[in-house]
This record gives C-alpha cells, sequence and structure tokens, in this order.
C-alpha cells in the first residue's frame, strides 16, 4: 500500500532504479505491482527483513531506504513471536545493512501508537511519552516496538553516522487498502458491508476520534523526508484533525450511495478495538517546518478514491 505508492512516486521524479524487497507474505502480487515491475527501473527481491545477508545484497550500490515492513496490532496478536521479531530484529537488521552498505539516508515508519493510546486527548506533539496503561496487549506492543525501532535509529546515527527520519503515520487508509490496519477497518469494513446492503458496525457511541491520513500523502511524505536535510527526528504525519467513527461511518454510507443508518453494539469481550478516552488529533506542524510537508487529500476525497478502487477491484474479480 504505502510501499508501491512510494515506488511509483520515485518514478514520477526520476529515481534511477527503484529496487523493492519484499517476502510478499501478506500480499500477493497483484496489478499494482505487476505494472510497477514491467517498468525497466523496478527491480523486485523477494526476501525478508529477517535475512541479514540478503538485505545485504538488496542494499548494495543504494543511495537511500524505506524501512517499512512491519507487522500492526493484529498481526502481532495473531503471531507475537513473529511480530515482535520483525517489528525488533528486522529494523536492526535494516539498520545494519544500511550501515554496511553506506547507505546515505534511512526513512523508518514509525507510527502513532508510539504515542500509545488511552489517556490522551487534544492535540499531541512529537514530545508526547508513551501511554500504555490499560491498553490492550496487541496495540501496546505494536506502539512499544515503534518506539524501540525509532531508539535503534537513534542508537545507528550516534554510532555510525546513519542519516535516518522516523515518520509517525497516523492510520493510513486509501487505494490497495488491506484489513491489518485495526484503525483503518472503520473505512474498509463500513464500505464493504455498505456494499452489501449492511449497516456499518459501530462498537460504542461512535464519539470515539480517529486522525486518519491519505495513502498518497504518505507516500509524498517519504520523499520530502528522503530529499530533506533533517535528520535524527521523529516526524507526525497525519491528517492533522479529529474524526468520529459515527462520522466516518456516515460519510462512507453517502459516498457509496447508501441510505442505512450505522448499527450499533457493545463493545466485543474477545479481540480488541483501539479507543481512547477524548477528542484528539496529531499535531503535524512539524512535518511542515522540518520537511515541508501537509496534508493536500481531505477524509472526503480519499474515501471517495478508495471507494472507486474497491469498486474496480470488484468488478475485476466478478
Amino acid at each position: 500500500m504505502i510501499g508501491t505508492r512510494t515506488a511509483a512516486l520515485l518514478l514520477e521524479a526520476g529515481a534511477k532504479e527503484v529496487v523493492l524487497y519484499d517476502n510478499l507474505s501478506f500480499d500477493a502480487p497483484d496489478a499494482t505491482l505487476r505494472d510497477l515491475c514491467e517498468n525497466q527501473r523496478v527491480s523486485l527481491h523477494q526476501g525478508d527483513v529477517l535475512d541479514q545477508p540478503a538485505l545485504e545484497a538488496a542494499c548494495e550500490g543504494i543511495d537511500g531506504v524505506f524501512a517499512l515492513a512491519g507487522f500492526m496490532s493484529a498481526g502481532i496478536a495473531k503471531n507475537p513471536a513473529l511480530g515482535l521479531d520483525v517489528n525488533i530484529r528486522g529494523a536492526q537488521h535494516v539498520l545494519q545493512a544500511c550501515h554496511v552498505c553506506n547507505v546515505g539516508k534511512l526513512v523508518f515508519a514509525s507510527s502513532s501508537a508510539a504515542y500509545g493510546y488511552g489517556a490522551i486527548g487534544g492535540s499531541i506533539s512529537e514530545s508526547e511519552p508513551f501511554h500504555s496503561a490499560g491498553v490492550p496487549a496487541p496495540p501496546a506492543l505494536y506502539g512499544a516496538s515503534k518506539v524501540i525501532g525509532e531508539q535503534l535509529c537513534k542508537l545507528y546515527r550516534e554510532m555510525h553516522g546513519l542519516d535516518y527520519l522516523a515518520l509517525r503515520y497516523s492510520t493510513v487508509y486509501g487505494e490497495r487498502q488491506h484489513y491489518r490496519s485495526t484503525n483503518a477497518l472503520y473505512i474498509i469494513e463500513a464500505y464493504d458491508r455498505v456494499a452489501r446492503g449492511l449497516s456499518p458496525i459501530l462498537f460504542g457511541d461512535g464519539s470515539d476520534t480517529k486522525d486518519f491520513v491519505y495513502v498518497g500523502d504518505v507516500a509524498r511524505s517519504n520523499l520530502l523526508a528522503m530529499a530533506s536535510t533533517a535528520s535524527g527526528e521523529a516526524i507526525n504525519i497525519s491528517g492533522g484533525k479529529p474524526l468520529t467513527v459515527k462520522a466516518l461511518a456516515e460519510t462512507v454510507i453517502r459516498l457509496a450511495g447508501g441510505t442505512m443508518q450505522p448499527e450499533y453494539r457493545d463493545t466485543p469481550t474477545s479481540g480488541f478495538r483501539i479507543t481512547t478516552d477524548a477528542p484528539f488529533f496529531y499535531d503535524n506542524s512539524r512535518a511542515r517546518t522540518l520537511i515541508g510537508w501537509e496534508p493536500e487529500v481531505d477524509i472526503e476525497e480519499g474515501i471517495a478514491r478508495m471507494i472507486t478502487w474497491r469498486k474496480s477491484v470488484t468488478a475485476q474479480t466478478a
């Protein structure tokens, strides 16, 4: 999702070569990836971040690396050993490969989960500490793994002078939307239900807030971070606006042409949903200052684009 969009922007910007390194364990190659790989400037290395020698081979002669591999909360819940191994040891392997191969700069995909959840409200800036009290284990572990990843970046900068920026994405959504992001489920699950004539399901009263950022804006932030002179910083990449899940569901219904109302249910006792205690958003002003980035696609336009993509995929598989 983020990787293919970033690769496409790199090609548009005139990159001499784009190397994709992916074990393809989450997604089989789709039309987007196949189209990318038809470009003579793109090469696909099917490898794993836990394979240090393969990583170093893929990084040979590379100017910059975007470290996007990782397990999210839902994946860690299903396989905590592998999830933490990929998020922590995998991150260290990428950093070591950058050091060994003299890579010029690393852009590390961190997350707003580095702040934790729970008793956080209002505008959340990069100085906010990690909160884990009362948070379900999977998202707490995911957030902690991102904190560790950022600290590993800091260590490699101190020890080896590696240039890096850590981008703390809020909930990313858009074309090629997957089901692995717990918060993004509020969009993709809502649309898929509406498309079947069913009401979106909301747990609680719908007042819980999220901060969403469109995948194209995220990919653009990656390129700006790589090109910038900023280094050794963590930066929020976010929509910068609070949005209730009720308003989100209503927007999906309207844009999908539905007439139903959301269905409200009690929070399930099994599994987990990430909730917060107060309205919040992630302050992205430092992104403007440090890398010249700000979000361009608002939630309505982004959801409309996602729906168009989803319809096209459904039509192709029908």
